[in-house]
């Protein structure tokens, strides 16, 4: 039996969303005519309280659409230094907008109302790139699942009108934080002018991503989505898993935080961890005591049929999801508490 903790991307359908899939109702959703891929689409927009949604293969791509409906090529947007559009989608911002990326030093891939008024450039300074985006992403991946208080996104939300500024959110497991923090999903949607929802972490479907946006943005993102090369056909077929991931998948997620939680506290206790980041939805972040190293703990790890991943830097990462059984996390315990 293998333990797969590299991410919660690696889950596969379950029985009940095959079941889904395959009886799926399915149309040519470029011409917008797949009824199970709209149904999700505004199942969405009416999750979030915003005007539309559109449906995208992965997340990457969803949020490369989102920033070009905001920007021009040659303006700069505001993000965290560990943020997924900077680090893990290809240089995409300057690929696909021609948008440069000014990094702040936040706490745990978060940033604040005051971080972000002070990474914006004087619009009026023709020598540096037009500020005219914020991307936060809400749980932090690199920042080890940590969520936003909704409070100061509210305050970075005073901050981008002030400045008349946009501002998106990454939601790559959005669901994990509205989940763990109790938070009203509506309320982003009033604060954000672009949210993406993903479906192929946490919520287990094999592909999809919703961006949610007002209408004013929105009325180009098919047009983007195509350039990008995201216009599909019988796409209802992956939309139904995402109508079943909601129905099912949702109220589960308190139970990966849970067990992450569990993993968090044996490995504090280690003596061959010197630190574990503070664990809030499904990933947990830790560090090797000096003299440990990272490559022979995995193989020892990889040898007992356990997988974890390694992001540099001494940074190990473990990420619970639905594929990772009771049984599994009795046996991982286990193991971590038997290494020496």
């Amino acid at each position: 039996m293998t333990i797969d903790l590299r991410s919660d991307t690696v889950t596969k359908p379950s029985g009940g969303m095959l079941q889904a899939i395959m009886s799926a109702q399915t149309g040519d959703d470029v011409y917008k005519e797949d009824p199970t891929a709209n149904e999700l689409e505004k199942r969405v927009a009416e999750f979030f309280g915003m005007d539309e949604a559109l449906f995208f293969p992965t997340g990457s791509m969803a949020n490369q659409a989102a920033i070009k409906l905001h920007t021009q090529p040659g303006e700069q947007l505001i993000c965290d230094k560990w943020a997924h559009v900077y680090n893990y989608e290809g240089g995409g911002v300057s690929f696909n907008s021609g948008v440069s990326c000014k990094l702040v030093d936040g706490d745990r891939g978060i940033i604040t109302a005051q971080q972000v008024e002070a990474h914006i450039n004087p619009p009026d300074f023709y020598h540096s790139p037009l500020t005219s985006l914020v991307c936060l992403e809400n749980t932090t991946n690199k920042g080890g699942g940590a969520c936003y208080d909704i409070a100061e996104i509210e305050s970075i939300k005073e901050v981008c009108d002030a400045h008349n500024l946009g501002l998106h959110l990454d939601g790559a497991r959005l669901m994990n934080a509205i989940v763990a923090t109790g938070q009203d999903p509506k309320r982003y949607g009033d604060i954000f002018d672009t949210v993406t929802l993903c479906f192929s972490k946490g919520l287990g479907t094999p592909l999809g991503t919703v961006l949610a946006g007002q209408k004013e943005l929105m009325k180009n993102a098919i047009r983007v989505r195509k350039i990008l090369g995201g216009g599909m056909r019988q796409i209802g077929f992956m939309a139904a898993a995402g109508l079943y991931a909601l129905d099912h998948n949702v109220e589960r997620l308190a139970d990966d935080h849970k067990k992450a939680l569990e993993i968090a506290n044996v490995l504090s206790h280690a003596l061959y961890v010197r630190k574990v980041e503070p664990t809030e939805t499904n990933i947990v972040i830790f560090y090797l005591t000096e003299g440990f190293s990272e490559k022979e703990f995995m193989e020892n790890l990889e040898k007992k049929g356990i997988r974890i991943s390694d992001m540099g830097q001494g940074k190990l990462r473990i990420v619970t999801h639905l594929d990772y059984t009771d049984a599994m996390h009795e046996q991982f315990l286990s193991v971590l508490k038997s290494l020496a």
